[in-house]
């Protein structure tokens, strides 16, 4: 599928997670949910920022991990992207994280990352982090030959309390190694697919919200949560995700069928478990629309589904205006329901199994414990399987991905990777499970202190090898101001 050997991808993946969890069975105690439903569509359990911390810590504890588990030097690096959609400096981004990361290596008696560095951040709800390694791949393809690069993705992800999203909370960072001749897999990034349209009010975070009455009333400090509509939202992501595999496939020359059978697995953006399952067996399906020698198959599906076959391959080879939906008022319904009855059906069925999810189950174990990381959850997912792999001993040398990013609001990505031969060396220092290592379960209490007020009661524990938010600027003279900014601290 990949025609030629691309000579760029990512030879290294560090992750920081913060150590401060909330326990999804303890959760649904808390409030009366259900834990099987919550364990099989959500998760187990997300982590939470503590008071010491900020996105742009958890970023530096990412990138400072990677370039000593992967021994780079930082004079070598010329390109330091950030992706996020959680950012509170409205002028500054990757150079924060810069700074913090300089002066910890000082500290240890390293260099610095060198002076001539590009620092920039991206912004797309979660595709932040796949804009920001696109990037480098193209700044790697022009003008940083025989230099490397490094993208750090880092979120928090916070909803009410009380509300549809509050289970799929989550925070943590991820940081990738960028460079010509990867160890570990490369990235066809010539043939990836790209789709955006503007939804409105999909998933939003507004600055004029803060300011409006009845929003996130019980919270009493900073808060980011997002304007959100849930069943909208999900079909915006499935129709976005859609478009951008479909033209993926038409740049690599090859069917959608062929492709799905073919390719070993795919890593998805995951906002919650159940989204990227759901996914995946709608790209399967709209596939099947694509080619009329595959109908035949489609159309068997939806007989057994009970769906009208007429309506099906009408509604998926269809392109609707979504927003001008909402415009309409129409914000709750299905934007493909007779499509939907297929693949709810096809979900049940052995087919499904046998080229859908068992293409998806490759580190998917070990995310149920991440919560939603926003722009790094794709890269999370990729790193978590690559560990699995490598733990199971199994063989991905030369075995081809499909990996989809996604950011609401709304725009997607499809690349295709391909794992190298000698992938080992650079999987065995990705430490996955050691970033989860570190893990303090929260009561209710301390959960809701934490999340309305920014307190932890009755829990003491001191924060060692992290940086973190030392103090924050007060100043507001005529001659220097630093009112709002913070000041880190690399605590060994």
């Amino acid at each position: 599928m990949i025609r030629e050997d691309p000579r760029f991808g990512v030879s290294g993946i560090s992750l920081y997670m913060p150590p401060l969890c909330v326990n999804l069975e303890d959760w649904c105690r808390w409030t009366g949910n259900s834990w099987e439903k919550v364990s099989s569509v959500v998760g187990h359990s997300f982590r939470m920022l503590d008071r010491h911390e900020s996105i742009y810590t958890m970023a530096a504890n990412a990138v400072l991990r990677l370039i000593l588990s992967y021994d780079i030097d930082p004079q070598r690096i010329g390109f330091l992207g950030f992706g996020t959609e959680s950012s509170t400096d409205n002028a500054l981004g990757a150079v924060i994280i810069k700074g913090m990361v300089d002066r910890a290596l000082e500290e240890m008696g390293r260099q610095r990352i060198s002076r001539n560095c590009e620092v920039p951040e991206f912004k797309q709800a979660c595709l932040g982090g796949v804009y920001a390694l696109k990037a480098a791949l193209r700044w790697l393809a022009l003008d940083g030959r025989g230099r490397v690069g490094v993208v750090v993705s880092a979120d928090k992800a916070e909803y009410e309390r009380g509300s549809s999203g509050e289970p799929t909370q989550g925070a943590g960072a991820v940081a990738q190694l960028v460079e010509e001749n990867p160890r570990l897999y490369t990235i066809d990034f010539l043939r990836g697919g790209s789709a955006s349209d503007y939804r409105g009010a999909d998933f939003r975070k507004p600055f004029q919200r803060h300011f409006m009455e009845g929003y996130a009333r019980q919270v009493e400090r900073l808060h980011d949560f997002p304007v959100f509509s849930g069943k909208y939202s999900t079909n915006c992501y499935i129709d976005e995700t859609i478009h951008a595999v479909h033209d993926m496939l038409r740049k690599i020359e090859v069917e959608p069928r062929s492709f799905y059978h073919e390719v070993h697995g795919a890593f998805f953006h995951r906002p919650y478990a159940r989204m990227p399952v759901n996914a995946m067996a709608s790209l399967y399906l709209w596939g099947l629309s694509r080619t009329e020698d595959h109908q035949q198959e489609l159309e068997g599906i939806c007989t057994q589904a009970g769906a009208d076959f007429i309506r099906v391959r009408d509604e998926m080879t269809s392109s609707p205006d979504l927003f001008h939906g909402v415009l309409q008022g129409q914000t709750d319904g299905e934007v493909y329901p007779e499509s939907m009855k297929a693949v709810k059906y096809f979900r049940t069925t052995e087919k499904f199994e046998e080229v859908v999810s068992s293409k998806m189950t490759l580190g998917a174990d070990l995310m149920m414990d991440l919560g939603n990381l926003y722009t790094a959850s794709l890269p999370a997912w990729i790193a978590s399987g690559i560990e699995e792999a490598l733990e199971r001993d199994l063989e991905l040398a030369g075995k081809e991905f499909v990996t989809i990013g996604y950011g609401s609001g709304d725009a997607a990505e499809a690349m295709p990777i391909r794992v190298v031969p000698d992938w080992r060396a650079a999987a065995s220092r990705v430490g996955f499970r050691k970033a989860l290592e570190r893990r303090m379960d929260l009561t209710q209490e301390q959960y809701e202190s934490l999340h309305d007020r920014h307190e932890i009661p009755d829990l003491e524990y001191v924060p060692t090898g992290r940086f973190v938010v030392e103090r924050i600027g007060r100043e507001q003279g005529p001659e220097f101001q630093d009112v709002g900014v913070e000041y880190y601290r690399y605590v060994p």
